[in-house]
């Protein structure tokens, strides 16, 4: 968040990536981004969402309610900075019928502004990866591959709540 390029270099983390953090649940995942988040310099802010929201406004909205996660606006030279907090527990959603892994589609699309623009996307789970290509496909997890810098917290982390 400081953009420490000694530190970066010597943990081998790419300062152009999101942070992934998996571990179990209760052990601090989401309150280390909203800690982290003050310390964020302003070109690398983040707003924090969960992924069961994100499903709930598609649910209620549809394919409309994806675009403020995966579309600039026209001042914007990159996306706006999110933190999906919890990926995986939500819901296979439907919208009039139709069926859409809301998650997959906001990170595919996030996915190409990373490409294009360097746009940062954050993530807390408590999915492993091989639940992640699980759920969303390997093209994803291929994907997150690039985009993130993966922290794992131990499974034997204790519960912090």
């Amino acid at each position: 968040m400081i953009q420490d390029d000694r530190a970066a270099l010597n943990l081998k983390i790419d300062l152009s990536k999101g942070i992934l953090i998996s571990g179990a649940i209760g052990c601090g995942k989401t309150s280390l981004m909203n800690l982290v988040r003050p310390f964020a310099y302003q070109n690398f802010d983040y707003k924090i969402k969960t992924c069961r929201e994100v499903s709930f406004e598609f649910a209620k909205n549809g394919f409309e309610a994806i675009n403020c996660y995966t579309l600039k606006q026209a001042n914007q030279s990159k996306l706006t900075g999110y933190c999906f907090d919890d990926l995986g527990a939500e819901q296979q959603i439907k919208h009039f019928g139709n069926d859409c892994n809301v998650m997959a589609e906001v990170l595919i699309s996030r996915y190409e502004q990373f490409v294009e623009n360097k746009s940062v996307t954050h993530i807390t789970t408590n999915l492993s990866a091989s639940e992640i290509e699980n759920n969303y496909g390997n093209r994803l997890r291929s994907r997150m591959r690039a985009m993130f810098n993966l922290i794992t917290f131990d499974k034997e982390t204790k519960d912090k709540r």
